[in-house]
């Protein structure tokens, strides 16, 4: 939080929002879904790579942010198996700009200790962006700061798929499989549930993202297109999700409740 602060001039409507924020409550893991690039475009008459090149200054902006607030990890809807059936030119142009990206912020990674990790089906992805992926993210490995985790090839259906794929390969009984039996067979095993998801571009969908994760994740919708997408607009959804009340299906006592409970005992 301090580091964030610093970074801000005093009085601007980021540090205020900045200074309102609870240092106590902040999510130990922000999810993403970065929607809009294509419209911000078109609403400027552009190409929709127009919309995806200028998407890479928010994706920059907003994980200097989480590393300055001290965000534990921050997973970014990257690349989805559905987008594979865009037009061809335009996946084309979306791996370029991510190995653009991947080579250009290396030094800017590092300089913020902030470690790059992917979830997907990483595999499928053309070679040159795997060995790209690969190497910042083994340049990366023994950062302790902010976790960048990238979702490409990504599917919430086939992360279950290949969970339970992993599990029947594995031997164990039916009877055995519980629900931390599946937990540790997906991509995001070693990170915390999400406990904060942001959509931008107003839409209310989930869109197969992190189905299993976010089951009592906290959902704030953005009207902000992705590429318009800010530090400040980050501070609001923060601000929401502290905010809530979190249950996890559970309910607060009311007041005659808790008065009862006490001339039980």
């Amino acid at each position: 939080m301090n580091a964030l602060l610093r970074a801000l001039k005093p009085g601007t409507e980021e540090w205020i929002l900045a200074t309102a924020l609870n240092p106590t409550r902040m999510p130990r893991h922000i999810a993403v879904i970065m929607d809009g690039n294509g419209r911000w475009a078109g609403h400027r008459h552009l190409p929709r790579i127009a919309g995806h090149k200028s998407g890479v200054d928010s994706v920059r902006e907003i994980v200097e942010s989480c590393a300055r607030l001290n965000i534990e990890a921050l997973t970014l809807y990257a690349f989805s198996t559905e987008n594979w059936k865009r037009p061809g030119l335009e996946v084309e142009a979306l791996f370029r700009l991510l190995r653009l990206y991947l080579r250009s912020e290396l030094s800017t990674l590092r300089e913020n200790n902030v470690r790059l990790t992917a979830i997907g089906r990483i595999d499928g992805l053309p070679p040159s962006v795997q060995t790209e992926l690969a190497h910042v993210m083994d340049l990366t490995a023994a950062n302790t700061g902010l976790r960048l985790n990238l979702a490409l090839n990504y599917s919430g259906r086939a992360e279950l798929v290949d969970a339970v794929r992993a599990i029947a390969a594995s031997g164990v009984p039916a009877s055995e499989i519980n629900e931390e039996t599946i937990e540790r067979h997906l991509y995001t095993r070693d990170l915390p549930q999400p406990d904060l998801l942001i959509r931008t571009s107003g839409e209310m969908r989930i869109s197969n993202f992190l189905l299993w994760q976010i089951a009592y994740t906290e959902l704030v919708v953005s009207p902000t297109l992705w590429p318009d997408f800010r530090c400040r607009h980050l501070l609001e959804a923060l601000l929401e999700f502290q905010r809530r009340e979190r249950r996890f299906g559970g309910v607060e006592p009311t007041l005659d409740e808790a008065s009862a409970g006490l001339a039980l005992r």
